[in-house]
């Protein structure tokens, strides 16, 4: 399962290099660091470690299942996230707003749910 949440993580980022993100800055009239807070945009190996993504993806995660998350699954999702975070170049910008922790809350309910019909096919 680790191996597919990391897959899912590592196809949904929308990353940039800074070198491009820079240029559009400078186009669109702006210094890079107007556009980095206008846009909450951090090198993605930043975004994807943060606490603040972590926190997000569990709650989205708990608000799926309508209860708490366990540690396990916390402790999944802050693994997932700092295997993503480590294989991401050190010139790639990624926003905070990206989707991220929606597509990777989606996929542990999903899996929930599975390992929950499975279990209580075995018992019944």
């Amino acid at each position: 399962m680790h191996d597919e949440l990391l897959a899912l993580v590592a196809k949904s980022l929308s990353t940039r290099p800074l070198n491009g993100f820079a240029q559009e800055s400078r186009l669109d009239g702006e210094s890079l660091k107007d556009a980095v807070e206008r846009y909450e945009v951090d090198y993605a190996w930043h975004v994807l470690a943060s606490d603040r993504l972590r926190d997000e993806t569990v709650a989205l995660l708990q608000a799926k299942l309508k209860h708490p998350a366990t540690d396990a699954q916390k402790a999944c999702i802050a693994d997932v996230l700092k295997a993503a975070a480590a294989g991401q170049s050190a010139d790639l910008l990624m926003s905070f707003d990206s989707d991220v922790p929606e597509k990777l809350a989606a996929m542990l309910c999903s899996g929930h749910e599975h390992q929950a019909v499975a279990e209580a096919e075995v018992v019944g």
